[in-house]
């Protein structure tokens, strides 16, 4: 990897002690993974419920503390298992940033609006005087079409919608370079979810800012992204440049995922098979041994029971992880 990304990820593991009778398992919430991201770009990350998506976001800021890996930001190492590296990640919050999945739960409802904006200017000391803060507070607060008048509301008189943008921008109040969207149009309603992507794009146009945009909806994510990483269970197993994803998926995951994606033409729906996949998603307690898909793939060989396939490139930087496609 190059200094060209801003952020790079390298065998990342987030692993949590789970109590089972007198024992101690680990839930293997990620399992090492690798990938990285250049300045203004937007990497969409997808999959299932539970397969890891949050907890890479989460890890990647250090709102939990890795297991195992290295993260590099902007060149410098925030976390190295293998050489004891990690650091205080404090100033590098000003460059890092996250908007949450729930509006409803993120924001404090002890605090105006006002306040809600201002709190990373005060803990970073962006301001000399409070009318500066006033300042700084409304211009992001209209930057995210939110009105001058509603600074002295508290969050519980705001729609989902108009909750969202607060936590945008107050995500935005430290001017960040990098900012991870967790799920953060998937509580809206579609007509919403519509105006903040449409807010997303405009943002990055105008600040340049990068996003990791974690998602279940293929379809925004596609529309967002310019390139898509697939998990499954912790594990990475594709990643493309987002048209080249859509277009010609390998992963027979992947392949699944798109197929369950709604076509808003009849005629081209009648015509599309979807693909079921059997069974149940195994527990990340109780991975199994190989690829962990392997379970529920009608590919699946005895390879794939042995040995968990790396990611190659397939060409043009179409990663793939499986053993058959």
């Amino acid at each position: 990897m190059s200094s060209e990304y801003l952020l790079e990820v390298e065998h990342l593991k987030q692993y949590f002690p789970v109590q089972q009778g007198f024992k101690k398992i680990p839930l293997k919430a990620v399992d090492d993974i690798s990938f990285a991201i250049k300045p203004g770009e937007t990497l969409g990350l997808v999959g299932e419920s539970g397969c890891g998506k949050t907890t890479v976001g989460r890890s990647l800021l250090r709102l939990y503390q890795p297991t195992a890996g290295k993260i590099t930001f902007e060149g410098e190492v925030l976390f190295d298992s293998e050489n004891k590296i990690d650091v205080d990640m404090l100033p590098y919050r000003k460059k890092m940033q996250m908007v949450f999945q729930d509006p409803y739960s993120s924001l404090n409802p002890r605090m105006t609006v006002e306040d809600i904006i201002g709190e990373p200017l005060d803990v970073h000391h962006l301001y000399s005087t409070k009318a500066e803060r006033r300042e700084k507070v409304l211009s992001l607060m209209e930057t995210v079409g939110l009105n001058a008048e509603h600074a002295m509301r508290y969050a519980h008189e705001f729609s989902g919608g108009q909750r969202q943008r607060i936590g945008i921008a107050r995500a935005l109040a430290v001017n960040p370079k990098f900012i991870v969207c967790d799920e953060a149009v998937s509580a809206l309603d579609v007509s919403i979810q519509a105006q903040v992507i449409n807010m997303f794009e405009e943002l990055q146009e105008k600040l340049g800012v990068a996003y990791l945009f974690i998602a279940h909806d293929l379809l925004v994510v596609h529309h967002i992204s310019d390139r898509i990483a697939v998990m499954y269970l912790g594990h990475m197993m594709e990643i493309a440049d987002a048209d080249e994803l859509n277009d010609n998926p390998l992963h027979p995951y992947t392949l699944s995922l798109l197929s369950a994606v709604p076509i808003p033409d009849p005629e081209t729906a009648r015509h599309s098979k979807r693909i079921i996949l059997e069974g149940d998603v195994p527990s990340p307690m109780h991975m199994p041994s190989g690829c962990p898909f392997r379970t529920r793939c009608r590919y699946a060989t005895e390879k794939c029971a042995a040995e968990m396939p790396e990611l190659t490139d397939r060409g043009n930087g179409h990663l793939v992880a499986c053993w058959n496609r």
